[in-house]
C-alpha cells in the first residue's frame, strides 16, 4: 500500500480505516402504505447505471474523514 497522510487533520500518516464499496442494488416499491425493498441484478435491468464509484474509500483513524484514497496518497506525495 502506498504512503497515505490525513487530508484533513494533516498528522495521522499510519492509522486509517479502508472501507470496502459493496454496492448492493435495490428497487423500492411504489406503494405507499410498505417501505418494501427488494435486491435487484442490476446487469439484467436496463434502468440501472452500473456502479462507477470507487472500490474503495480511506478513513482516517484520529479526526474520521473519509475520502478516496487518492486524496491521501496525494497528501502525503505533497508532505
Amino acid at each position: 500500500m502506498e504512503k497515505m497522510c490525513c487530508p484533513n487533520c494533516k498528522t495521522n500518516k499510519s492509522r486509517f480505516y479502508i472501507i470496502d464499496q459493496v454496492p448492493r442494488a435495490v428497487k423500492l416499491s411504489n406503494d405507499i402504505e410498505s417501505t418494501h425493498e427488494m435486491t435487484v441484478d442490476s446487469e439484467k435491468d436496463p434502468f440501472f447505471a452500473p456502479y462507477s464509484g470507487p472500490e474503495y474509500r480511506v478513513q482516517c483513524g484520529l479526526c474520521g474523514t473519509i475520502e478516496n484514497p487518492e486524496q491521501f496518497i496525494k497528501t502525503a506525495n505533497l508532505n
